[in-house]
């Protein structure tokens, strides 16, 4: 049996130093991600994702990815992740639209199983998302908070 890690990394994407990418991850070229970062198995990192130092980002997770929303047209938008904030597995965070620019997570934050976070919404620092939350477009949430699902 071989140990080929079967990923597809685009190689315009700008990676930092001592990031561990597991097998089956996919990520596009327009993607930039800090340091120390972990990234498991069967992630998809989409065009626009910014993602911070020391982040972890655990299987199933869909970062960047277009938004479901009429107004979306196409436009260069972005997806940021903060330092030291965990994706855990199932998460989508979809990038902004022409309203807002980008979709923001802060940093220190946890983003536990199945959360979605739509389009141009704003999540604060040292926040948790606990299980199934699901954030329509441009929702504020302001530092410290935590929302049960």
């Amino acid at each position: 049996m071989s140990n080929q890690i079967l990923n597809s990394i685009h190689p315009d994407a700008r990676i930092g130093k001592q990031v561990e990418i597991g097998p089956f991850t996919t990520i596009y070229g327009d993607v930039e991600i800090g340091d120390d970062t972990w990234i498991g198995p069967n992630v998809t990192i989409m065009d626009g994702a910014r993602i911070g130092k020391n982040c972890r980002i655990f299987p199933g997770a869909v970062i960047s990815g277009i938004p479901q929303d009429l107004k979306f047209q196409g436009e260069v938008t972005t997806a940021e992740i903060g330092d030291n904030t965990t994706i855990r597995e199932y998460v989508t965070v979809n990038r902004g639209t022409k309203s807002k620019g980008k979709t923001v997570v802060g940093s220190n934050c946890l983003i536990q199983s199945y959360v979605h976070i739509a389009h141009d919404c704003a999540i604060g620092n040292n926040c948790i998302l606990s299980g199934y939350v699901g954030l329509g477009g441009e929702v504020i949430i302001e530092d410290w908070a935590i929302l049960g699902g």
